[in-house]
């Protein structure tokens, strides 16, 4: 191993240590300040529940309000087997009501991923009060109603030569503790692999992440399922830190919580839920005890929640990283070292040729998409009516027509984003009329969009790197603890895609402070690095200055050596430099199609679309 693997791989594991020696640490220190056993502990359990919800909320972008619902279960389930069910094994009872909660919430997805938003979070807000009743009628048998189940022993772990017992307050500590460490663990390892990666561009763009080839519903509920093992996990230790598992467990309260802890702490940083409940508990404890406030306390809190989410909008964790990352942007970089600062960017045009992506087999010899017939109703506006349309491998064809003609449904249509009235669309001889967008990405049928679909939050090669995910993994995979770099051929897919389109310089840019030209040929960027076998643009050159057009069609002109390409713009001139071949679209129906020059000079299209050109070229 050379001194740079040997440092990164030292590297790798400085999170993990750094929250291990915090761990261990803190019963020397903590004690010192007056800070009680119990409260500790629950800010562990409080922590580790809210790591799920940290992947689901900060990391996926979905806000549960059901997560009381999978706390209560698993801890349910652990507390029924040690006390009623008479399972003397503490571990064992652990995992089994982790693997309920996990169950449950595979099934709990199922019904509240079949819709997104605010009527997501109403759903789980049912699942929840659904519970919650359960748990007080139907099952109080087993849950023990509004008492709860008491009895629960400690916690003990059998090591064979002896047994080792976890009894209240600080003795427990290590027990808590140490299941923290690994949710924490875990939580890390998933949030750095592939499957994180595209977690984070469901939260940022779950409309590209789809049209990039990744199964959105399937990592959702993916997501769903882990942040319903964690909170399983935590709510047997919870029984096992009280001797008693608490039937408000269910209560719609203790969601509220778990979503203030994590607000408070700061969303999609892993930290912010552990911080968000020390802050919360330590205060609460605070302002009870300390200050005799009674049912006050309530008050003040809510005072301060609504401080700290008004003046930390990410959270204390987030601020403390977003200052930390304009520190290091503070600081010059070996780039802006002198005798580097001043090296112009390479056109697109010019690094194209050096480079080459990985192709996707052809098959068959016929046309590489054929659609017969294809009709789009919106109620009683025909949007495209009984188009036939075929492209040959190789050929770059283009799309023109006035605004209304209907090119972006025909568009969409042809990537399945909607599904046409009628007429089948046949691509590389499959018939993949009615499938989704994502799967006919994954068959090599990619688009570039009209308005950018960008991952805005993340850099520039952040969202290549998505784009490649999905044409390297397949459309769902569940390496959860895989590493990116070691995925085969990944980085230099990424690599090439962006020397291809000029943006190899600008790779750790964050997109938000990319110009509108760089974010159009990033645009096409993520459709290349799907390996498309047909690359369809909508218009690329829309919005752009002349320096920018002239710039694009240099990079498109570069991009479609040996491509199949369908381009759609206005920019008639530019285009018919592109193209070999232009489709007319006038009133939702194909007009004519012909070389560029038959174009120019055919009087049905001078007369119903291009208005005089052929005079105004003078031929």
């Amino acid at each position: 191993m050379n001194a740079h693997r040997l440092g990164t791989t030292q590297r790798r594991f400085v999170v993990e240590g750094l929250v291990a020696l915090a761990l261990v640490v803190a019963p020397i220190v903590l004690p010192m300040l007056g800070a009680a056993p119990n409260t500790v502990n629950r800010i562990l359990v409080w922590g580790l529940f809210g790591l799920g919800f940290d992947i689901l909320f900060g990391y996926t972008g979905l806000l549960s309000f059901g997560q009381s619902a999978l706390y209560g279960t698993g801890g349910m389930v652990a507390a029924y087997l040690l006390t009623k069910g008479g399972f003397p094994h503490v571990v064992a009872a652990l995992t089994i009501g982790t693997l309920a909660a996990a169950a449950v919430g595979y099934l709990v997805g199922l019904i509240a991923l079949r819709r997104t938003g605010i009527y997501f979070a109403m759903i789980t807000v049912a699942i929840a009060e659904v519970f919650f009743f359960l748990e007080f009628n139907p099952l109080a048998e087993w849950t023990g109603g509004e008492n709860g189940l008491p009895g629960v022993p400690v916690p003990s772990i059998d090591l064979g030569f002896t047994t080792v017992v976890f009894e209240s307050g600080w003795q427990q500590y290590p027990f808590i503790a140490f299941w923290y460490f690994v949710g924490f663990v875990v939580a890390l390892r998933i949030v750095r692999s592939p499957v994180g990666a595209v977690l984070l561009a469901i939260r940022e763009n779950p409309l590209r992440a789809a049209a990039v080839g990744h199964s959105v519903h399937g990592y959702k509920l993916a997501a769903f399922v882990i942040a319903a093992a964690y909170a399983g996990l935590a709510g047997g230790l919870l029984g096992l830190m009280q001797g008693f598992m608490p039937p408000d467990a269910f209560m719609f309260h203790t969601s509220g919580e778990l979503v203030i802890q994590t607000a408070i702490g700061g969303s999609g940083t892993l930290f912010g839920p552990l911080v968000g409940a020390a802050v919360w508990l330590f205060l609460q404890d605070f302002l009870q005890s300390t200050l005799n406030m009674g049912a006050s306390w309530k008050l003040a809190l809510g005072i301060v929640f609504v401080l700290l989410v008004c003046f930390l909008r990410r959270g204390i964790v987030g601020a403390v990283f977003d200052l930390l990352a304009r520190i290091r942007r503070a600081i010059p970089s070996d780039a802006a070292a002198p005798g580097r600062a001043g090296r112009a960017r390479p056109a697109a045009a010019d690094a194209a040729p050096a480079v080459s992506l990985r192709r996707r087999p052809a098959l068959g010899d016929g046309p590489i998409l054929e659609v017969k017939g294809l009709t789009k109703h919106y109620g009683g506006v025909l949007a495209n009516t009984d188009i036939d349309f075929s492209v040959r491998r190789g050929e770059i064809r283009g799309i023109i027509g006035p605004n209304g003609a209907g090119k972006s449904t025909f568009f969409k249509m042809l990537t399945c984003e909607v599904p046409p009235t009628s007429g089948r669309i046949v691509f590389e001889g499959r018939d993949i009329t009615g499938k989704s967008v994502t799967e006919v990405c994954q068959l090599g049928l990619t688009k570039s969009y009209q308005v950018n679909q960008l991952f805005d939050k993340l850099t520039v090669r952040g969202n290549v790197t998505i784009a490649a995910l999905a044409e390297r993994r397949g459309e769902f995979r569940l390496d959860l603890l895989a590493r990116i770099r070691h995925i085969p051929g990944l980085e230099a897919q990424v690599a090439h895609t962006l020397e291809l389109v000029g943006l190899a310089d600008r790779a750790d840019t964050p997109v938000a402070e990319l110009a509108y030209g760089e974010k159009r040929r990033l645009e096409v960027a993520l459709a290349l690095a799907a390996s498309p076998s047909l690359l369809l643009l909508d218009e690329p050159l829309a919005g752009m200055s002349p320096a920018e057009r002239v710039e694009t069609v240099k990079l498109l002109r570069s991009i479609a050596k040996g491509r199949t390409m369908v381009i759609i713009d206005h920019d008639m001139d530019s285009l018919f430099e592109l193209v070999g071949r232009v489709t007319v679209l006038q009133e939702g129906r194909l007009l004519v199609e012909g070389t560029p020059e038959e174009i120019k000079n055919d009087p049905v299209v001078q007369e119903a679309y291009l208005g005089g050109m052929h005079a105004v070229e003078g031929t």
